[in-house]
């Protein structure tokens, strides 16, 4: 536990130290809060669908922890080039020791900007529908947290050069985000887009946060649990198996 733990620190303690990391990292969330949450708001509630803001937010927040889990993987591939994880391979510590003491402080990241764009959206007129239920919501931050860190570490792992890296990610992120439930409801489009989105399992976090803090949903909590459990299984066996494949 002592190098989990110790990973997980290091992860934590190089975040927290970058200020412009931090800043950067909210830009994003905060300016499509603005441009969506008011700006397609008012077309969206003139259609008698509701407070837009109410329904954006959930997916919002999937997408802040979409994009930072993902990305956190960059970090192994920084360790690789500098030598770092050489030096933590040969040392007598288990491989997956290694694998999820930095997962761990990569998920960390992710759901404290996750938490942090949650607030922000307070400020911005959010209300949660049950202030009790945001505890579950935050239980299903962390199990998305962890499924997409293990992702981004499994890329990370299979490849060797940062452009690389950040080509398949964005091959990645800009279909899962918008290919899902995050920025629409799911009856009102399409039936081919609708499918699509269904296949897609940030659908199903989205969903599930949406359920917990709006009162919306399309799947049902017990459907988007099972999407998000089986989703997080598939990303710990892959991001171990890539990960147990790395060559020193």
């Amino acid at each position: 536990m002592e190098i989990i733990y110790t990973l997980w620190l290091r992860q934590v303690r190089r975040y927290y130290r970058s200020g412009s990391r931090i800043i950067g990292s909210l830009g994003q969330p905060v300016l499509l809060l603005l441009a969506l949450g008011y700006g397609i708001g008012a077309i969206y509630r003139k259609a008698g669908e509701g407070n837009y803001l109410q329904f954006l937010v959930p997916g919002i927040i999937t997408q802040t922890v979409l994009l930072s889990a993902i990305f956190w993987g960059i970090i192994i591939l920084q360790d690789k080039r500098f030598g770092f994880l050489s030096e933590l391979l040969v040392a007598p510590v288990s491989r997956l020791k290694i694998l999820f003491g930095s997962a761990l402080g990569g998920a960390t990241i992710s759901i404290a900007q996750g938490m942090i764009v949650f607030f922000i959206s307070i400020i911005f007129g959010f209300r949660p529908y049950d202030w009790l239920l945001v505890i579950p919501a935050f239980g299903i931050l962390v199990l998305t947290s962890l499924a997409l860190t293990s992702l981004g570490a499994g890329i990370a792992s299979m490849v060797d050069d940062f452009q690389g890296f950040q080509s398949i990610n964005n091959l990645l992120i800009m279909p899962l985000f918008f290919l899902s439930s995050a920025l629409y409801p799911l009856n009102s489009v399409p039936t081919a887009l609708r499918i699509v989105s269904e296949l897609n399992p940030v659908s199903y976090m989205v969903d599930a946060l949406r359920l917990l803090l709006s009162n919306q949903t399309h799947f049902g909590l017990g459907l988007d649990l099972a999407v998000i459990g089986a989703t997080f299984g598939l990303c710990m066996i892959f991001a171990v198996n890539r990960f147990n494949r790395i060559q020193m």
